[in-house]
């Protein structure tokens, strides 16, 4: 084993310890140590970087960037060690982060997908079921698909109609409630479940065909492929899950839909928008409003909303 690896599995361990997840950075890490491995480089240097760089399928600049940036914070903490390390420019390679747009599903598209997922091939009839109740359980709460996943079955407390979220982004955690018929829902996947696999071999909440825990590369993919299917995204060359509406989007869905209704209601947003970053699990309430600016007919609700406030229709309070 090389110092390099050696190295990053002591880096990795050491920032685990303190409750990171590193998925991703594992990830990032190993593809460049077996870079460096392969060229017999004994330490990180940024022309190591950089070549390492020019091989990756990755195109965007931004995660050309952020693959860099894992590699330069490895660098800082490995060049304790070893002086000959070379820790790259911080804005070695600059972007500027843009955010995509959402896309917001109509009801239509929502119960298409539903549809379409509940009649994937399914040998073991797991399949279908599985990916039917999580796409319409991300619709309906707007959680993040590693949330949902990362649920065991003791999460699931049907009886008082609550999820619990532990320690998901930014290592928050929170209650999530949720309606009587999203409960049905849920308890009519896990009678199915359990009839499919009656012994107990995994705690978690949703399982694949093979009765393991449902991975983010698999949800993602079968919401690409029922996508195709549906037209709502389209097939792309060299990119098997091709280009079109996120599953992520259904969070941005719920968000915006919510504000939306609040503003149709004639709901004070100024006031309760605290409470819907609450339940989203927001780390910061801009990461909230960022829809109002995201979304033309929210920006239009609210500029419509503030110029009724200036003519006297609503009190400064009203918004």
């Amino acid at each position: 084993m090389s110092d390099l690896r050696k190295a990053m599995k002591e880096y990795l361990a050491l920032r685990r310890s303190m409750g990171f997840k590193l998925l991703k950075v594992e990830g990032i890490l190993r593809s460049f140590v077996a870079f460096a491995e392969k060229e017999a480089a004994s330490h990180i240097s940024i022309d190591l970087a950089l070549r390492w760089l020019k091989l990756s399928t990755a195109k965007e600049s931004a995660t050309l960037a952020d693959n860099l940036n894992t590699v330069r914070r490895f660098a800082i903490w490995r060049s304790v060690a070893d002086e000959r390390t070379e820790i790259p420019p911080k804005n070695l390679l600059p972007y500027r982060y843009h955010r995509k747009p959402p896309y917001i599903y109509s009801d239509e598209e929502i119960e298409k997908i539903v549809r379409a997922a509940r009649n994937l091939p399914s040998p073991m009839g797991l399949r279908g079921l599985t990916y039917a109740t999580l796409f319409g359980l991300l619709a309906i709460t707007g959680m993040r698909i590693s949330e949902a996943l990362a649920f065991d079955r003791k999460d699931v407390n049907l009886k008082e109609r609550i999820l619990i979220i532990r320690e998901s982004k930014f290592r928050k955690s929170r209650l999530v409630p949720v309606h009587v018929s999203t409960c049905e829902v849920l308890e009519n996947y896990a009678k199915r479940r359990d009839l499919i696999f009656p012994r107990l071999r995994n705690i978690a909440f949703f399982l694949s065909e093979q009765g393991t825990r449902v991975t983010q590369w698999a949800a993602r993919d079968n919401f690409a492929i029922v996508s195709r299917e549906i037209g709502i995204r389209k097939k792309s060359e060299g990119r098997r899950i091709g280009i079109g509406p996120r599953l992520h989007d259904m969070r941005h869905r719920f968000a915006a839909r919510t504000l939306m209704d609040w503003y149709r209601a004639g709901i004070n947003v100024e006031r309760e928008i605290h409470k819907l970053s609450t339940y989203l699990g927001h780390a910061h309430i801009n990461d909230t409003y960022w829809y109002l600016e995201a979304v033309p007919e929210l920006l239009e609700f609210a500029t419509q909303r503030l110029m009724e406030g200036k003519t006297g229709r609503f009190t400064c309070d009203n918004f």
